[in-house]
């Protein structure tokens, strides 16, 4: 018999580490050319000076929460609310500036090729 996948199942909201002081990253699909994956934030944002420049495009939607995220070379951080998504192209540098502190902030991530 061939190998096949199967349907798999799960909640976006099960699983999240409560009051946790380090963000939380778990991969939920991992194909060849895609990887979703769901981040938790309560409160965190990049070191000083650090800017993610991946090899991979990045398509992000903000669940739950607020965050504010600065594109190298935009004069000034976007907001980000429930419902709002940005693609960002492969080497688009960019920053988490903050995430509301006191409350989750979730994150859908899809990372492709």
């Amino acid at each position: 018999m061939a190998n096949r996948l199967v349907p798999s199942f799960g909640s976006l909201f099960s699983g999240i580490a409560r009051e946790s002081d380090a963000e939380q990253f778990d991969e939920l699909l991992h194909r060849p050319s895609a990887r979703i994956e769901r981040i938790v934030s309560s409160g965190q944002c990049s070191p000083p000076g650090f800017w993610y420049d991946q090899d991979e495009g990045e398509w992000v939607v903000l669940l739950a929460g607020a965050a504010r995220l600065l594109i190298e070379g935009e004069p000034s951080p976007r907001l980000l609310r429930p419902g709002d998504w940005v693609n960002l192209p492969p080497h688009c540098r960019h920053r988490v500036e903050w995430t509301a502190p006191g409350q989750e902030t979730l994150w859908l991530a899809i990372h492709y090729r």
